[in-house]
């Protein structure tokens, strides 16, 4: 295997742990508004992924940052065919910091609302944006023969794309449920596991139907091992969440995504950003990526950062393992 062919796996893996962890703490911003019923069950819900949201996000840096060094040419594509929807995701991501940050620094009921309100609205926006991204870069967009994106914006919100928006929104969601109620005590732990099976369904509809057309558009065997996984791990996950087994749950929303996002790696290699135009303009792992020496470089470094990089998350999710419910809210003092 050829090292671009490994960095496009470890960046299919980077995009896969940035939305398994991202896609819960979008999950939990979106039932801010869904689920919580006054100011400390939002409190409740902000705080079970107060000390690891900041964290998920990392993986989406390295993710970017993999993409520029590894394959200058997609990410040169990319960023410039689709810089209105990843320009709003990034203003999202920016605004949704801000807020976490800011929520609680002034008393005022209008100050806390208007923060909790942009938190529900940054999550749920690149929820559904980076499905639509996703769906237009394996589904294929308009680029010519010096590999640049010669189509508009509009061109991204294609019925396609959009279903891929919807798959990641309600997918998202049903794992941010999911957590939950895998981290909270009391009445807030019923109504999300109700709650997951409503959303849960939903997308098992939509998941269902996007994976089955990616896989008829540019599918092959082993797409479709994944895409089998994909959907029986999510049925499986609303099955464990109605017995009330949240940790199970959680894990198996966890696979379904997992398996959805190697789905879609899987029909796209060994292309990175096939064109609509000629497929001979597509940008591959090949054509897309730096030099011998310069990935190897990045190999090493990867070696070394990443297991540490792990084993800090790791602790910090455990450190804050423990549930928690209204009961721990305590007045705030300002």
């Amino acid at each position: 295997m050829e090292l671009h062919d490994v960095w496009f796996v470890l960046i299919a893996v980077l995009w896969t742990g940035y939305f398994f962890l991202e896609g819960f703490d979008f999950g939990v911003g979106i039932l801010t508004k869904l689920l919580a019923r006054d100011r400390p069950e939002r409190r409740v819900l902000i705080n079970t992924i107060g000390p690891v949201w900041d964290g998920n996000e990392v993986w989406l840096l390295t993710a970017g940052g993999a993409t520029f060094a590894a394959f200058p040419e997609w990410y040169a594509t990319l960023f410039s065919g689709f810089y209105l929807p990843l320009l709003l995701i990034l203003v999202c991501l920016i605004v949704r910091g801000v807020a976490f940050e800011y929520r609680a620094k002034r008393p005022e009921e209008n100050w806390q609302r208007n923060w909790e309100t942009a938190i529900f609205w940054t999550s749920l926006l690149p929820a559904f944006l980076w499905g639509v991204a996703f769906g237009n870069i394996v589904g294929g967009v308009k680029i010519d023969q010096d590999f640049e994106y010669v189509g508009n914006a509009w061109d991204l919100l294609n019925p396609h794309a959009l279903l891929g928006g919807l798959v990641t929104l309600t997918l998202f969601t049903f794992h941010g449920a999911v957590f939950t109620a895998l981290k909270t005590v009391g009445d807030i732990r019923e109504r999300a596991r109700k709650l997951a099976l409503k959303v849960g369904l939903a997308a098992a509809v939509f998941a269902s139907v996007f994976l089955l057309w990616t896989q008829i558009d540019s599918g092959d065997a082993k797409s479709l091992v994944a895409l089998v996984v994909a959907v029986g791990a999510l049925v499986a996950a609303l099955v464990a969440n109605q017995a009330g087994r949240e940790g199970w749950s959680f894990a198996l929303s966890g696979v379904t995504i997992v398996a959805a996002v190697a789905m879609l790696f899987l029909t796209l290699f060994p292309n990175v950003m096939p064109s609509t135009l000629d497929e001979n303009w597509s940008l591959t792992v090949t054509n897309a990526s730096s030099s011998p020496y310069t990935l190897k470089i990045m190999t090493w470094c990867a070696g070394i950062a990443t297991p540490i990089v792990l084993l800090y998350q790791g602790w910090t999710y455990w450190v804050f393992r423990k549930r928690i419910g209204t009961q721990h809210i305590a007045e705030a003092v300002h």
